[in-house]
């Protein structure tokens, strides 16, 4: 019997979005109180932002949806003229994939649960003898019995690669050779487990475009010329928070940052908005290829300031190494000491780590000055050297 669907009212999505904004708790936190998702809190938290517009300008919104009805009622009836050559396609199409052998036969049925047509339905279509599909090969015994093990030496040891797992087959009587071992994880989809792995946290869109690397080879020599972003993941008591920052490569300085229950657009515009505001704006912009760097809202606000947009090549970290050593830094000199149960709690001490990163403490590879009064220094030489162009000039 198929469970019915639960509803939620208006009333009670707006509250808990609200709450998710507010980020004084983490989205499992709020989930668990409320006995939903912290997917369901994520796909709600965009929509809401993604029509806040709407309650500013109405009459707009109603207009974009009645030019919106008379372009799907121009879709429809080109569609309805498409119809009949539909049909006709289809048509020549069945007889074709009737006219295939009975192996491939096999492999077209959908037998999976989100199949939109019945197996009998498809083996009619197919002209396929349904009782095939219901043919149990004969399995290897020994095979089997190994691949067992296997899953049983994952479950204990899962950090073990696979020459580690056929050392630990011989030990336990299995002659087995490292390649067989190989073939076996891979068919039961086995990977080894490791604690330095960290969540990805920069999932690309194809859909969005994407720029080249401008920094490889770049001489870098004064502030302002290159920033750079990213993002990274921290763990806390009930969840787990991320936070984004800008750095400028030239000084090493943290021009601004935020840390948020959610990793989204929202996020990275934060930090890009306020850096911007404070400090002005770069030459050149870097980022990976996530799919909040890619997004429209973030490379156009580049493009209306004039800025270059790098991105990272494909599986690359190296390309933005700048930002990564910082991220190393902060935690292991701040965040990995401490637990943390509250995200507010976590604020406070990112907030007295960046005051100490860039403006107390001794950075090597600025010779042991501090980041920001390299930075600020830059651009008070970047000031001087451009009054004497204008002057030169006038």
């Amino acid at each position: 019997m198929s469970r019915k669907r639960t509803t939620y009212s208006v009333e009670f999505k707006t509250r808990l979005v609200l709450e998710v904004i507010k980020e004084e708790s983490t989205l499992v936190e709020i989930a668990s109180k409320n006995n939903i998702t912290p997917k369901n809190l994520q796909n709600w938290k965009k929509i809401f932002l993604d029509n806040a517009e709407v309650a500013m300008e109405p009459a707009k919104a109603v207009k974009e949806y009645k030019n919106e009805i008379d372009s799907k009622d121009i879709e429809i009836e080109e569609l309805q003229k498409q119809l009949g050559k539909s049909v006709i396609e289809k048509e020549w199409l069945a007889k074709k994939l009737r006219s295939l052998d009975s192996s491939l036969k096999k492999e077209l049925i959908d037998n999976s649960s989100e199949r939109t047509i019945s197996v009998a339905m498809q083996c009619k279509l197919l002209e396929y003898n349904r009782s095939n599909l219901f043919y149990i090969p004969m399995v290897n015994p020994i095979k089997q019995s190994i691949k067992d093990e296997i899953v049983k030496i994952f479950e204990d040891i899962p950090c073990y690669g696979y020459i580690k797992v056929q050392k630990e087959l011989l030990e336990r009587g299995h002659n087995i050779c490292i390649n067989t071992v190989r073939t076996y994880r891979k068919e039961l989809g086995l990977r080894a487990v490791l604690a330095v792995r960290p969540p990805n946290t920069s999932w690309a869109n194809k859909q969005h475009p994407k720029h080249s690397y401008k920094i490889r080879g770049l001489d870098i020599v004064r502030a302002n010329q290159v920033w750079s972003t990213d993002i990274t993941y921290i763990k806390i008591k009930g969840g787990m928070v991320y936070m984004a920052a800008i750095i400028d490569w030239y000084s090493k300085a943290i021009l601004s940052w935020r840390i948020s229950n959610t990793m989204d657009t929202d996020l990275v515009m934060g930090v890009l908005n306020e850096a911007l505001s404070k400090y002005g704006k770069p030459e050149i912009f870097n980022t990976d290829q996530g799919s909040q760097y890619t997004s429209y809202i973030h490379t156009q606000k580049l493009k209306d300031n004039g800025i270059i947009i790098s991105m990272d090549g494909k599986g690359r970290a190296t390309d933005n190494i700048c930002i990564e050593r910082f991220w190393r830094s902060a935690k292991v000199e701040k965040i990995y000491l401490n637990e943390y149960f509250k995200i507010s709690t976590l604020k406070n001490d990112v907030k007295d780590y960046m005051e100490f990163y860039n403006y107390k403490r001794f950075h090597e590879t600025l010779n042991y000055k501090k980041p920001m009064n390299v930075y600020l220094n830059s651009i008070k030489i970047n000031d001087e050297n451009y009054s004497k162009v204008d002057e030169f000039v006038a």
